[in-house]
């Protein structure tokens, strides 16, 4: 194993994973959710556990790094922080009807 293979699994090894919150299932403090288009999505189009600048960079840990990318709206409040981070344009933040 290279150097900097060791080094990039010490980084995502020290990434906490996401617990219920004091506050629990904050879906609902927003309307808008990240919708996410699997034919635009680098991971889903080859196959490979590559770019999920999504689940780097959601505060809230929600985007899951699986192919494809799941969001757990139980918790997701809508900041569309991967809307934006994503290279390919392939999240959009969509209005929910919130039950």
């Amino acid at each position: 194993m290279t150097n900097s293979k060791k080094d990039y699994q010490k980084i995502l090894g020290s990434i906490q994973t996401p617990v219920e919150g004091e506050a629990g299932e904050t879906g609902t403090w927003s309307s808008l959710k990240p919708i996410i288009d699997l034919d635009k999505c680098i991971p889903v189009k080859s196959g490979k556990y590559v770019c999920f600048n999504c689940w780097l960079y959601c505060p809230e840990g929600v985007i899951s790094r699986t192919i494809p990318p799941e969001v757990d709206n139980r918790y997701c409040k809508g900041c569309g922080i991967c809307m934006e981070e994503c290279p390919v344009q392939a999240i959009t933040m969509k209005e929910v009807k919130i039950k």
